[in-house]
């Protein structure tokens, strides 16, 4: 694997990092990480384990440990570092910086500084999951994870009740079955949904049900590893037929087919196929 060691323009690169599999990086984080000034990392260890497995040496250079309780001190050091002509990259522990994951306080503080941002992206979790899981993927929800107090939990849970997209959470593997088994009572236990386990690593699992069927299995299994469990939209609100045709050809008198169709998916909560086809139809029979 040949390493591309370059000068990089003073700013900040959120770096993408591998989930698992350490051979999933990119080559341009790789350069990213071998030309940098300055690196941060949530994890300063994980971080230099990846350098070593790749070979690319610190040469002098010390791992700045950017995470939550890092402080406001450790964001401002590495933005007064860019303003002197430094190069910084940025990683998370696994997957994409910011998503679920630190990073945030100093994207904020970069954009109030003026400071350049880039990103070299990489493997993600919840995009991962959504490829493996088997449920639509034309419109989602990214939620994270959910409060860990029961009440608090299904108070989010029934916010999420009439999103209108596949639903991806994080969670702990303690907390699964309980999480299950809140959005068994909160969504509804006939909904589709899917767990996946340990995404792209020797033990990497993906199990598919309702709600209800992998709430209970998990309350007699407690899994290992890092989980993201994806549920299904709820389902769509019956229309009557004469209400979507009255509906469209409201829409149709002063909107072009596209913007109609729009506007009416969006107002009766239907898909936007559904009422495409609805629309030719109502076109063939004034032709």
């Amino acid at each position: 694997m040949n390493i591309h060691k370059q000068k990089l323009a003073p700013g900040i690169t959120f770096v993408g990092v591998p989930i698992g599999t350490a051979r999933d990086i990119t080559l341009r984080a790789l350069d990213v990480l071998a030309s940098a000034d300055m690196l941060a990392a949530e994890d300063t260890r994980s971080l230099l384990k990846l350098m070593d497995i790749h070979g690319i040496p610190l040469e002098g250079r010390k791992i700045t440990a950017l995470h939550d309780h890092s402080g406001e001190g450790a964001v401002t050091r590495l933005i007064n570092a860019v303003k002197d002509g430094k190069s910084v990259a940025y990683a998370s522990e696994a997957g994409m910086p910011l998503i679920a994951d630190p990073g945030f306080e100093l994207s904020r503080a970069a954009a109030q500084a003026g400071v350049p941002v880039t990103c070299a992206p990489g493997p993600s979790a919840v995009l991962t999951a959504l490829a493996l899981a088997g449920l639509p993927t034309d419109s989602f929800h990214f939620a994270g994870f959910l409060p860990n107090a029961k009440a608090a939990r299904i108070s989010a849970l029934e916010g999420l009740r009439d999103v209108r997209a596949t639903l991806v959470f994080y969670e702990s593997p303690k907390r699964l079955g309980a999480m299950l088994r809140d959005a068994n009572t909160a969504l509804g236990g006939a909904r589709a949904a899917a767990v996946c386990r340990e995404l792209t690593k020797k033990f990497e699992e993906v199990r598919r049900g309702s709600i209800e069927e992998l709430a209970d299995f998990y309350s007699q299994v407690t899994p290992k590893g890092e989980i993201v469990v994806l549920v299904d939209r709820g389902d769509l609100e019956t229309v009557n037929s004469d209400d979507l045709e009255t509906s469209l050809k409201a829409a149709l008198a002063e909107l072009s087919m596209r913007d109609a169709v729009d506007l009416v998916a969006k107002a009766h909560a239907l898909p936007r196929r559904q009422v495409y086809q609805a629309a030719l139809e109502l076109s063939t029979q004034k032709g």
